[in-house]
């Protein structure tokens, strides 16, 4: 090369690398008080460990991990650190299905017994016209029934096939009710009009593409190293629990993964949906990632988070694996994850091409939303609030008001009485066509199991009503009621909500002396 090229040429590169510098101190900047300002909230909030990510512009303007993966181990978060992103994984299920939908294969307004041919509800018209855009707004009319799933070795398939015992709880499309099992029916309609099961198509059609290496699908799949326990508060301080599996029903939130691989994900969310690398093949159409954002439902007042008492949006909607709200001025879209011990929130404005992803390892860390409004208060040049001040005095009155409403049950117990029977008697096997089989067994004390996690010991508290102690503790307790026939059978018991009758009289057991 020539000398006189040399130094123009060093000249235009070094103003590229100095514009480069510029646009990303640009980015930062209003970010500067944002890292004493999550240590603190971390501390406030009692939480072990925590990472937070911010975008900006498709550049990562913050990524810092926070605190321990486990109490009372040295190993720190840091931004590879693995987290349940629970219901955040919504989002994902939602794109693959706009995936299909780019390729021909689905349409959002298609019914779902199109794709699923054995799929029934109770209600034979709703079996008929649920469609898939249904599916993914929580508008189907059928109550949360986490029950059929959570704790239970059940598979995906015989949930499915369960949902025809599910009375609904509303008219089909009038009314918002979160719905986790309807997201596992987008799972399977991903895999039936694609050849692959769901998570093989998230990894093939998202991770892949976006680079996105720490990300684990199912928590059976989980590896061992940078990954966060879960805490929980329990008899008052914050302890390290198990996991719990939403690999029933992955597709509305199974999901374990890092702000770092998050970070990718947002980015391209902000970017029309195309990976932020020059030329990189877009993941969604444009039509089809907006579709994703657009209001599909009203949510109502029973369907707000707490936090909307202090930040007053004036309306909230659901779109497609999304929540939509007004701050400041801006539509937001956000969604939480939420499972034994772990917390996520994902934020993003897209205006402003402004993301924010938390995790966290406390169950309902809700310093979550404090963060994420702090990101977008910073950004907008507002006054920094203190969320988290305030959000953890709005939380502390709620728990509060919960446990006076648990002194006010223990005050309506009838003093003095007595079981009916001998308790052996209330031993046996209880089943529902629904939720499956519940055990209670006498080991000279009553015993309840309801799958593999809600198991726990039964004490008389008046009449035929028993409390359910859990051997997790951090799961509370429970109240248990059986009823008899005019034998002086117990043929059905019930908790939470849930019946479950005897399968057999004729395996009651013997009445004995007390």
């Amino acid at each position: 090369m020539r000398p006189r090229l040399i130094l123009p040429i060093a000249l235009a590169i070094l103003s590229l690398v100095v514009a480069a510098l510029i646009a990303t101190a640009e980015v930062r900047a209003p970010l500067d008080r944002l890292d004493p300002y999550a240590r603190q909230a971390a501390e406030d909030w009692k939480v072990p460990g925590l990472a937070v990510v911010v975008v900006k512009d498709g550049r990562v303007a913050f990524e810092k991990g926070y605190g321990v993966r486990e109490l009372g181990k040295p190993e720190l978060v840091d931004e590879h650190t693995l987290f349940a992103i629970g219901s955040t994984t919504k989002a994902m299920t939602a794109a693959a299905v706009g995936m299909l939908v780019d390729e021909g294969k689905l349409k959002w307004d298609d019914r779902v017994i199109t794709h699923l041919r054995r799929f029934e509800l109770y209600d034979p018209v709703m079996t008929r016209e649920v469609t898939l855009r249904d599916l993914l707004t929580h508008r189907a009319g059928l109550g949360t029934a986490d029950f059929l799933w959570y704790g239970q070795e059940t598979s995906t398939k015989e949930i499915l096939r369960r949902l025809r015992f599910l009375r609904p709880e509303t008219s089909m499309r009038s009314h918002f009710t979160y719905q986790n099992i309807m997201y596992a029916a987008a799972g399977e309609v991903v895999a039936e009009a694609s050849g692959m099961r769901w998570e093989q198509f998230i990894r093939a059609r998202i991770l892949q593409p976006l680079g996105m290496t720490d990300t684990v699908m199912k928590l059976v799949d989980l590896p061992r190293g940078n990954v966060a326990s879960p805490h929980d508060l329990v008899e008052g301080a914050v302890r390290v629990i198990e996991n719990a599996s939403v690999d029933p029903v992955a597709p509305a939130g199974s999901i374990w993964s890092s702000v770092d691989d998050m970070s990718r994900w947002l980015r391209a969310l902000l970017n029309d949906c195309r990976p932020e690398a020059s030329g990189a093949k877009p993941l969604l159409s444009a039509s089809s990632c907006a579709e994703l954002f657009k209001p599909q439902v009203i949510v109502g007042p029973d369907g707000f988070y707490p936090t909307a008492t202090l930040t007053e949006p004036h309306w909230t909607t659901y779109g497609l694996g999304w929540f939509q709200e007004d701050y400041a001025g801006h539509a937001v879209d956000f969604h939480t994850g939420s499972i034994d011990g772990m917390a996520a929130i994902a934020g993003v404005i897209r205006a402003e091409r402004l993301g924010v992803y938390v995790l966290a390892n406390l169950d309902h860390a809700e310093v979550r939303h404090a963060l994420m409004y702090r990101v977008f208060d910073l950004y907008r040049g507002r006054e920094a609030r203190d969320w988290s001040h305030d959000f953890l005095k709005l939380y502390a009155d709620e728990r509060r008001e919960r446990e006076k409403a648990r002194g006010a049950a223990e005050g309506e117990r009838v003093s003095n009485t007595r079981p009916s029977l001998p308790l052996e008697r209330y031993a046996g096997a209880y089943s529902d066509p629904l939720y499956g089989t519940l055990r209670v067994s006498y080991e000279g004390k009553l015993r309840i199991a309801y799958g593999n996690r809600y198991v726990g010991s039964l004490e008389h508290w008046n009449y035929d009503t028993f409390r359910a102690t859990w051997d997790r503790p951090w799961l509370g307790m429970a109240y248990v009621l059986f009823r008899l026939n005019r034998r002086g059978v117990a043929t059905t018991v019930e908790l939470q909500g849930a019946t479950f009758g005897r399968r057999d009289e004729k395996d009651v057991p013997s009445t004995s002396s007390r």
